[in-house]
């Protein structure tokens, strides 16, 4: 699906900007294969959350506002306000 990636990138650098707590990290995944494989990613873009290098949650497609969603439910875990 690198057809979304157009649509998604301005949303990342915008999240990025606006929550300089979160580390975002782009792989590709064409290039990459095995990343693809040992995180078992089936879609692209496909968003992994970590915590303590164990997925904790994820995110399939370019979905602005599940992402978003997803974002905030973490930090707010973490006691963190966005």
């Amino acid at each position: 699906m690198v057809l979304a990636m157009p649509f998604i990138a301005p949303v990342l650098a915008d999240l990025a900007k606006k929550l300089p707590q979160v580390l975002f990290l782009k792989a590709d995944v064409d290039e990459l294969k095995s990343v693809a494989q040992d995180w078992a990613i089936e879609a692209m873009p496909t968003f992994i959350f970590l915590k303590g290098g164990s997925i904790v949650d994820k995110v399939m497609g370019a979905r602005k506002d599940e992402l978003q969603q997803k974002i905030e439910l973490h930090l707010c875990a973490t006691g963190q306000n966005i």
